[in-house]
């Protein structure tokens, strides 16, 4: 009994150390092609490679879509969708979009919560205004949008005179 337990432990952690070698390929995989094509987007806080992609991807190649950071945000579902009761009027996340783009914005706001201390000062300072925690990471995907949005929309060529 002891040595297929032995047996069946040693199987499992070769295993684990095949696919911790795959994932590590495929992070530098994705590390390089960020690089190559969006090498700003992992100067921001919280921006990882597997984040990148994912809002690269959402972009796509087709930019004109994308006039403005309303219609990246909306694309990702981060646009605020207004919502009432009676007198009280208020704002709630989008459930539309691109869940994959949304889920990267997430990561990224949540890291930055941890890790960003402007990210962590803003957060303090709108509990002390009485802002619930989703109404909080709300805004702070909006502005993650915003942020991501200026750095892969592409800069407009002037002519040459």
């Amino acid at each position: 009994m002891a040595q297929a337990t032995h047996m069946t432990l040693r199987m499992l952690a070769e295993r684990i150390e095949q696919l911790t070698g795959q994932i590590d390929e495929l992070n530098q995989r994705l590390t390089q092609l960020v690089e190559h094509h969006a090498p700003q987007l992992l100067v921001p806080v919280g921006i990882g490679p597997d984040s990148a992609v994912t809002l690269l991807i959402t972009t796509g190649d087709n930019h004109e879509r994308l006039n403005t950071e309303t219609s990246f945000a909306a694309l990702c579902g981060v646009s605020p969708v207004e919502y009432s009761s009676g007198r009280r009027r208020t704002r709630r996340l989008n459930h539309g979009g691109d869940r994959q783009a949304n889920a990267a914005l997430h990561c990224i706001v949540f890291t930055r919560l941890r890790h960003d201390p402007r990210t962590q000062a803003y957060y303090e300072r709108r509990t002390k205004e009485g802002k619930t925690r989703p109404e909080i990471i709300r805004c702070l995907k909006r502005y993650a949008a915003r942020e991501v949005f200026n750095l892969v929309r592409p800069v407009p060529s002037t002519p040459a005179l």
